[in-house]
């Protein structure tokens, strides 16, 4: 079983002779208790491409100290990574197998270092006894394992490890105690990074190159540069994410969901960019993949939407058995489960799409327009977004009361989404008119947003309503909340045309071109 820890730790180069500065100065610590030494001995885990380690990633089988076994750290912000533990054994355990998977892919994880540290380990506690932080020098040995057994390096560094639910601004201030006594930070983000550097194994990052000289000015962006960094931001994200999906991360299934579409909008509306011919395809698996992260999502949307609106009733207006009767309707309407996702995750469909956005990522299918500065074929793509939309709203607001108006909207929604994700897209190229420009087509969005759930509620609605009379409960309080519903898309239909009437006000346009 694995055990997940946030960890929020700083490292420090230190003397050869690993002294710990004395912290006994620094405000909130009332005693500083050594705990001995410990020998950690860690061999890490990656594939011959080092796909982990690009990405801020250790895996190690540890012995030694209190937390022996597995170990499996994901980065989760600054100075902070999300370490998933579990007991020791000969091989890797299959759950932290499956979440590095999106990375690893068909590749197989080898020994790549070995790391020994004996780790001199003190407390920093307050008046009460209870643990601020850990303050622990270790003196490292790093061997390299493959291609070949390498010579070992030594060094020694100091570590802070704030306790669990600890406040970072500790670490701020045992950080200027310490740089007060000559420490200074680590330029090596883990022991892993430097073990990889100071032992010749190379890693991806180092072979990707450098950046411009410093003092030598920038090339203007091509078009082509623009999307891909927007391309390859979401792909980064729906890789990353996909851990995150695994254990259950609040958000994670939609945030995984939103690349997705964010990746497919792009493909759409950049289509002068990058050949459709070979993202067509690609757009489709991504469609997939979506509805497949949906399944219960929205459902769940849906029900909370709903109880949402029951909460609001005063109780005279709620007849019947109405919250047994959607709970009902919520279990036995869902299709998807956590065991048929993470087999969308581990299934070949899934990894084939991974590897087809590599392959996208590494040799784009740029047309001609991807050599072209950014600017004029950025901004044509924003328009053509905009006008596509422009065209719907005026339909929409032109039509009467009813289906066809509840659509128009729908199909505005979206194309208010997509001209919000190509705005977005722009930003590099446009700069801050393009932000501005997606902030009003999010608050259209929201408003269309709105209205078309409001049009899926009361289909909801409607059917509960007949499943209570066909159980003969009472289905008053059904229809109240429809009614309820009905008004609240009225009133989004009356708020369109002041909305409207801003977002297409010329000036949003006009401020995008250079």
């Amino acid at each position: 079983m694995a055990d997940t820890v946030r960890e929020i730790e700083r490292k420090y180069e230190a003397p050869d002779d690993g002294r710990l500065p004395d912290v006994t100065g620094v405000a909130g610590v009332a005693e500083v208790v050594d705990k001995g030494v410990a020998t950690l001995d860690a061999t890490y885990y990656d594939t011959v491409d080092q796909r982990l380690a690009a990405d801020s990633i250790t895996l190690r089988r540890r012995t030694g100290g209190s937390d022996a076994g597995w170990h499996l750290k994901l980065p989760a912000g600054p100075d902070a990574r999300d370490e998933i533990r579990t007991p020791l054994s000969e091989t890797l355990p299959a759950e932290l197998a499956a979440l590095v998977r999106s990375r690893v892919r068909d590749q197989a994880l080898i020994p790549l270092v070995r790391l020994v540290s004996e780790r001199n380990v003190r407390h920093l506690v307050d008046a009460d006894g209870a643990l601020l932080a850990e303050l622990s020098a270790d003196h490292v040995t790093a061997r390299r394992l493959t291609p070949e057994p390498g010579d070992p390096v030594e060094w020694t560094e100091v570590e802070t490890e704030l306790a669990p639910g600890g406040d970072p601004a500790f670490l701020d201030a045992l950080e200027s105690h310490l740089t007060e006594a000559g420490l200074r930070r680590s330029a090596a983000p883990s022991k892993l990074a430097r073990a990889l550097a100071e032992t010749g194994v190379a890693s991806k990052t180092d072979k990707a190159g450098k950046a411009g000289k410093k003092g030598e000015k920038a090339a203007e962006p091509t078009a082509g540069d623009v999307v891909l960094d927007y391309v390859r931001a979401q792909i980064a994200a729906i890789v990353s994410l996909d851990p995150a999906v695994r254990l259950d991360v609040p958000d994670s299934v939609h945030r995984m969901r939103v690349a997705t579409r964010r990746l497919r909008s792009c493909f759409r509306s950049y289509r002068k960019v990058l050949d459709r011919a070979v993202t067509d395809p690609i757009g489709d698996e991504l469609k997939w993949l979506a509805a497949e992260l949906g399944i219960d999502r929205d459902r769940e949307v849906l029900t909370a939407r709903i109880e949402e609106r029951l909460a609001e009733l005063p109780d005279e207006l709620r007849t019947g058995p109405v919250s047994e009767r959607l709970s009902t309707w919520s279990r036995t309407s869902r299709r998807g489960s956590r065991e048929r996702l993470i087999g969308v995750l581990d299934g070949e469909r899934h990894l084939a799409l991974l590897a087809t956005l590599d392959a996208l990522s590494a040799t784009p299918p740029l047309r001609p327009a991807a050599a072209r500065p950014a600017g004029d074929v950025i901004l044509t793509a924003v328009l053509r977004d905009y006008e596509r939309l422009a065209a719907l709203v005026t339909t929409a607001l032109a039509a009467p009361p009813g289906h066809d108006r509840d659509i128009t909207m729908h199909d505005a929604r979206k194309k208010a989404k997509r001209a919000r994700y190509a705005a977005e897209a722009a930003r590099p190229a446009l700069g801050k008119p393009a932000k501005a420009f997606a902030g009003l087509m999010t608050d259209l969005q929201d408003l269309l947003g709105d209205h078309q759930d409001s049009c899926v509620a009361r289909d909801a609605l409607r059917e509960l309503a007949e499943q209570a009379h066909t159980a003969g409960e009472r289905d008053f309080t059904f229809g109240v909340m429809y009614g309820r519903e009905e008004a609240l898309a009225a009133r989004r239909e009356a708020e369109l045309p002041a909305l409207w009437a801003e977002v297409s006000r010329e000036e949003h346009r006009a401020a995008l071109r250079p």
